[in-house]
């Protein structure tokens, strides 16, 4: 299965770019003994619209031409919590069930639209904080990553 984050706006070379490439190097080494590959990072430019249901319409846009058939799962404030156990379980599940991709999206500073919610089949939160989406995606990788060592028995997760 080919993992992707798409994700609104790009990240300037610094730490943040440099946390991401760890964990997606991490992922890319274990994920393909575990019939996973990527994930591949997919930035998108953030709209240029004067108002944000404007933006957030045009992003979605974006996003949605970007997307492969298959799990997608949106990362988003009013998402629900899942323990890291969880959220490999559905990656798991999805990959034993043949599902040929899984996209994680990131919003803009505006969010996602209600019509990207809608689509997904799956709405995470990484709790009720706003953060900022450069620390979103270093998240989202660090968790896939960790959702992969679970799914392999590895020790980097301590339950």
């Amino acid at each position: 299965m080919r993992l992707a984050i798409i994700a609104i706006g790009r990240l300037k070379d610094g730490p943040e770019r440099e946390l991401c490439e760890r964990y997606r190097e991490r992922a890319l080494a274990l994920g393909r003994g575990l019939g996973l590959s990527g994930p591949e990072i997919v930035e998108l430019a953030e709209s240029r619209g004067r108002r944000p249901d404007e933006r957030k319409r045009d992003e979605a846009q974006a996003i949605t031409a970007k997307l492969t058939p298959g799990l997608l799962i949106a990362l988003d404030e009013r998402g629900r919590s899942l323990t890291s156990d969880a959220f490999a379980a559905r990656i798991a599940t999805a990959r034993d069930a043949g599902t040929a991709a899984a996209s994680l999206v990131i919003g803009g500073a505006d969010g996602l639209s209600d019509e990207i919610r809608d689509r997904a089949d799956l709405t995470i939160a990484f709790g009720a904080l706003t953060i900022p989406h450069q620390i979103v995606r270093a998240l989202a990788l660090e968790q896939l990553y960790r959702a992969m060592t679970i799914i392999a028995g590895h020790p980097y997760h301590r339950a």
